[in-house]
C-alpha cells in the first residue's frame, strides 16, 4: 500500500510518499514560495538500486494546485519517479494543525470534517486555511484515493480538565472553547511508541516525558501512552521559549506594552511570534548559531541558551510531579536530536529526580535511537529521531483499515 503524506502551508507544500508494506519512504519533496516568481521545487527519490537522488526545479508555481500537480508528475516521471500511475496511491494523509474539541483521533475526510476544520480557523488562522487548501487540491488530483486528516491536537485530547482549563471565567471555555489544546501531537505520539519499543516494555505501563525541541518546541507528560499534560496552549505560542516565539510570559506585559509603547494587536502578535524567543534574546533563532556565538564569547547568546534550557528543566521538574514517577525522558526534533550541549544543560543537576546523563554517550553522534543516561540514572534518557510524516502515514493506514 502506498500513502502520500501532505503538509500544506500558506506558500508551500511538503510531501512524502511511503510504501507501507516495506515501511519506507520512496520519495519526498517541497514546493516553496508558491505564488512567487522565485518558486522552488525540490524532489528526492529512491532509485531502483536504492540510491537517493535529488533534483531542484526553479520555475514559478502559481498556486497550490499547480504545485501538487507538478509534484505528482515528478512522482510518475520515468526518470525521477517511483510510481507508474497516480492510482497506485491508495490514500492521502493530511497534517491538520488544529482540530479543536471536534477530533480525538485521525479521521477520514468528508464534508462534515471539512466544516469542522473550518470552524477551527479562529484557533489557528495561520495554519488551518492552508491545510484546507491542501485537502481541496488533493481531492481534485486524487479523486479516488481516501483522504485522511491527522491532527496535531488530537493526541492531547486525553488531557484531564484540570490540565486543559485556564483559570479565567468558565463561560469563555463554554462559549468560545478557550482552553489548552497542545500541538506536536504526532511527534510526541511517535517517539512515545518508539521509546516503548526500544525499552521492550508495553507503552501502557510507561510514564514518559517527551521533549520536542525544534524551531518550535513543546513538552508532553505521557502516562500509559496518553498525553496528560503539555506545554503549548490554546495556540503554539505558549510553553517553552522557541526560535522566534516567546513561550510563557506574564500576560500583563501585553497590557503594559499596549499602554506605554502604543503597540497594536498586530504589533504584539508579530513581536510574540516572530521577534521573540532566541531571536529576541540574542539576534539569531538557529540554535547552532546561538551556541557558536556563545562559544565565541557573546554574552547575549550565553543568556539566551541559559533561558532556553532553564525553562526545559523547569518543565521536566513539573512533569515529574505530574506523573509521580518517570521511566524515561525522550529528546527529539532538530535541536533535541542533534545538540548535546542543550541536552546536557537541560539535565544538569537533576540527580535528585533520578536523571543523570553520560557525557560520552551524550556526545556520540550515532544515528537512530540511543540511550544517553548514565549507569546510575534511575530514569532512562533517550534520543529518538522523530518522524511525523511516517506517523501520519501510519495513522492514515489505520483509519482506512489497510
Amino acid at each position: 500500500m502506498k500513502i502520500l503524506v501532505i503538509n500544506s502551508g500558506s506558500s508551500s507544500i511538503k510531501y512524502e510518499l511511503f510504501d507501507m508494506d516495506q515501511r519506507r519512504a520512496l520519495s519526498s519533496g517541497l514546493a516553496e514560495k508558491i505564488g512567487e516568481p522565485s518558486s522552488i521545487l525540490t524532489h528526492q527519490y529512491l532509485t531502483a538500486r536504492g540510491d537517493k537522488k535529488k533534483i531542484v526545479e526553479k520555475a514559478e508555481i502559481t498556486n497550490h494546485y499547480q504545485g501538487l500537480q507538478r509534484s505528482v508528475d515528478l512522482l510518475m516521471d520515468p526518470r525521477h519517479g517511483v510510481i507508474g500511475h497516480r492510482s497506485e496511491i491508495a490514500a492521502v494523509g493530511h497534517r491538520v494543525v488544529h482540530g479543536g474539541e471536534f477530533f480525538q483521533a485521525s479521521t477520514r475526510i468528508d464534508d462534515r470534517v471539512m466544516a469542522a476544520i473550518r470552524q477551527c480557523i479562529a484557533l489557528a488562522p495561520l495554519h488551518n486555511p492552508a491545510n484546507l487548501m491542501g485537502i481541496e487540491v488533493a481531492c481534485k488530483i486524487f479523486p479516488k484515493a481516501a483522504q485522511v486528516a491527522v491532527f496535531d491536537t488530537a493526541f492531547h485530547q486525553s488531557l484531564p480538565n484540570y490540565a486543559y482549563l485556564y483559570a479565567i471565567p468558565v463561560e469563555l471555555y463554554e462559549k468560545h472553547k478557550i482552553r489548552r489544546y497542545g500541538f506536536h501531537g504526532t511527534s510526541h505520539a511517535f517517539v512515545a511508541e518508539a521509546a516503548a519499543a526500544f525499552l521492550s516494555r508495553p507503552l501502557t505501563q510507561l510514564n514518559l516525558i517527551t521533549i520536542h525541541l525544534g524551531n518550535g518546541a513543546s513538552m508532553c507528560a505521557v502516562r500509559g501512552g496518553k498525553s496528560v499534560d503539555t506545554s503549548m496552549g490554546l495556540t503554539p505560542l505558549a510553553g517553552l521559549p522557541m526560535g522566534t516565539r516567546c513561550g510563557d510570559i506574564d500576560p500583563s506585559i501585553l497590557l503594559i506594552l499596549a499602554d506605554r509603547v502604543n503597540m497594536s494587536f498586530g504589533d504584539l502578535d508579530k513581536m510574540l511570534n516572530k521577534k521573540s524567543g532566541l531571536l529576541g534574546l540574542c539576534g539569531v533563532n538557529d540554535m547552532r548559531e546561538v551556541i557558536r556565538k556563545k562559544q565565541a564569547g557573546d554574552k547575549q547568546a550565553k543568556i539566551a541558551l541559559e533561558v532556553y534550557t532553564y525553562q526545559v528543566k523547569k518543565y521536566i521538574g513539573a512533569y515529574c510531579a505530574c506523573l509521580g514517577h518517570v521511566d524515561a525522558l525522550v529528546f527529539t526534533a532538530g535541536i533535541g536530536e542533534n545538540s548535546p550541549v542543550v541536552r546536557e544543560l537541560c539535565c544538569r543537576n537533576l540527580q535528585a529526580l533520578g536523571i543523570e546523563i553520560d557525557d560520552e554517550k551524550n556526545h556520540d553522534s550515532a544515528d537512530g535511537i540511543r540511550q544517553i543516561s548514565s549507569r546510575n540514572s534511575k530514569v532512562k534518557v533517550l534520543v529518538i529521531p522523530t518522524n511525523e510524516e511516517l506517523r501520519i502515514a501510519q495513522e492514515t493506514q489505520r483509519v482506512i483499515g489497510g
